[in-house]
């Protein structure tokens, strides 16, 4: 792949491209000053001979400001220092035959980098990765890692969406991480925004104005998808995280917010059709998956393989709210559309989403959705936790502190059995406690402003909890999100070893029928009780038989061999999972 933006080793040295229609002039900052060519369209070029990899550089835009590039590779000294010129193809990578991993085989778990040990490095994650292979899970998920401001951070505000953050280590560290995982079978994806940037460190504005519109999504301007050098932006951006670091699989934050032009091909869809045509080159299993609120079933499709235009798989949100609604009874916010839980629960069982057309008060009582039930179940990526359900609690809590273990176990055994693509958020295998907060590191009147809508958006927590409420931009507050690796009870041993046996079963029964399932039927009846059946792609039926309720309920037992759970005759104990396989 050769790039349009940033600096690329050559033979000879070195070649720089900035993108500045705005600038009138534009020089290269090395040991010296270069003066860049301008070339058609604002574009910007130098090529220095003799220059190596590791060598520090900026621009300096109309002799008025100096600032990295915004293709830049990587950022030793955080969003405001020099970029440094990155030689990918000098990294020696030891999975070469590696080809990832078929979709249907797919075990996500969700992780912070910087929370995920205790170092907060990508190499310290190595140590974790045979933890995760011998817990069932195929995928390694990480949180963005485009370089964000300061030390700390969710990793949602970054703004040089080229260069993994250097909290972190270094880019080398990540490729290490990377291979190591493929060494073990693991694929391993990554969170990438493409609806915002971050509100400090990105200059785009001064020297390339146009990039953004005057319209505005919930985290500030909105990016101009409409011209070709914007777009090509974002997808070389993509085919460098899958090219340059061999990542097997990108989420897209909130596509939603993503502007499409009606009519007219999505960049989007330029995305995913980029990513086809490199799988179709390599050989390589490559996954796209959504985060949408829109609940867009037309930009779906699992079975698409290589993606050509359409995305793998969506983060099912509405899974997750009937699950929180009906094990915690809160209301509040986007749960208020979820009054029937159980219900809900089984139209997603039976088609993918809960909102399909319906119309929603949260979303500004208007239809959301499309109909989703035509699509193979293993569109839908269901979890019970995620970095967002949990986070943005005042408190920052999880589930283990809002339900009882027995409930959260009958709800794993269902997630992780379904013919869904299952996600756990780290630690969440063990039953972990440990609180994910949201923190970041900003400074000065942009620190002063995130407390301050912090404490309008969660007036009322402050008012009950005072302060237990954690500061976000306390250090403090990330420390007190580090996973409990060496912390572990027995009950949370036993919860790791429930998770296990699920995640077996699943690849031993359901993962090798998955390609080909369909959906089929769910009904909750009002005692509680839930049934739900899928057609598998051998031609089986898969049957669940679950009671989703504080007593025991007697049904009978549905047709097909026991493979998970059991009961007494037609007695159903509660919050008890029942799983069958049969014809």
């Amino acid at each position: 792949m050769r790039a349009s933006f940033g600096a690329r080793p050559t033979k000879d040295g070195v070649s720089f491209r900035l993108w500045a229609p705005a600038a009138r002039r534009v020089d290269l900052l090395l040991d010296r000053r270069h003066a860049m060519q301008r070339r058609h369209d604002g574009w910007y070029v130098a090529d220095i001979a003799g220059l190596t990899a590791g060598s520090p550089y900026k621009f300096r835009i109309d002799d008025e400001i100096d600032v990295p590039d915004p293709a830049s590779a990587f950022q030793p000294e955080d969003v405001f220092g020099p970029s440094e010129v990155i030689d990918h193809d000098a990294f020696v990578w030891r999975a070469r035959e590696w080809r990832g991993r078929p979709w249907e085989e797919t075990v996500l778990i969700e992780t912070h980098v910087g929370t995920f040990t205790a170092e907060g490095t990508y190499r310290a994650m190595i140590d974790k990765l045979d933890h995760l292979t011998a817990t069932g899970i195929t995928a390694l998920e990480l949180m963005p890692l485009a370089d964000f401001a300061g030390r700390r951070g969710w990793g949602y505000d970054g703004v040089l969406w080229y260069a993994p953050d250097s909290a972190y280590g270094r880019p080398e560290d990540l490729k290490t991480l990377i291979d190591e995982a493929h060494l073990r079978g693991l694929m391993v994806f990554l969170d990438v925004v493409y609806n915002h940037f971050g509100p400090e460190g990105n200059y785009l504005g001064r020297y390339a104005p146009i990039f953004f519109t005057d319209a505005h999504t919930p985290w500030g301007s909105a990016i101009d998808y409409r011209l070709p050098q914007v777009r090509a932006f974002a997808v070389e951006n993509a085919l460098s995280w899958l090219c340059d670091y061999r990542f097997d699989g990108l989420r897209l934050d909130a596509a939603n917010h993503i502007m499409a032009v009606p009519g007219e091909q999505s960049m989007l869809q330029d995305l995913s059709v980029a990513a086809g045509e490199l799988a179709k080159a390599t050989g390589r299993h490559i996954h796209l998956v959504l985060e949408n609120g829109d609940n867009r079933a037309s930009l779906l499709d699992a079975a698409q393989d290589p993606p050509n235009g359409k995305y793998r798989g969506q983060w099912n949100d509405d899974y997750h709210h009937v699950w929180h609604v009906m094990l915690t009874g809160e209301h509040a916010g986007y749960y208020g559309d979820y009054q029937t839980p159980r219900m809900d629960l089984a139209r997603a069982l039976a088609s993918g989403f809960v909102y399909q057309g319906e119309i929603s008060e949260f979303w500004g009582k208007k239809p959301r959705g499309e109909p989703s039930g035509k699509l193979p179940p293993a569109t839908f990526v269901n979890f019970l936790q995620n970095h967002d359900q949990i986070g943005n609690r005042p408190l920052g809590e999880r589930l283990e502190s809002l339900a009882s273990p027995k409930q959260i176990e009958a709800a794993l055994a269902v997630t992780l059995l379904t013919p869904m693509v299952p996600m756990l958020f780290q630690g969440e295998e063990w039953g972990s406690t440990v609180p994910f907060p949201f923190f970041c590191d900003f400074q000065g009147g942009l620190a002063d402003a995130v407390r301050k809508g912090r404490k309008q958006e969660y007036a009322w927590a402050y008012e009950k909890y005072g302060d237990e409420v954690p500061d976000p931009l306390d250090p403090a507050t990330l420390q007190s999100a580090v996973l409990d690796w060496a912390g572990r009870t027995p009950q949370q041993d036993e919860r790791l070893a429930l998770v296990k046996d699920l995640l077996a079963l699943r690849h031993k029964e359901i993962v090798p029928r998955l390609k080909g399932a369909s959906f089929g039927d769910a009904e909750a009846a009002d005692n509680g009780l839930l049934t739900a059946h899928w057609r598998m792609g051998d031609g089986t039926t898969l049957r669940l038989v679950a009671n989703l309720s504080d007593h025991e309920i007697t049904s009978t037992v549905s047709a097909g061999a026991p493979i998970w759970g059991g009961a007494a005759g037609d007695r159903i104990p509660p919050w008890s999972v029942v799983w069958r396989l049969g014809g």
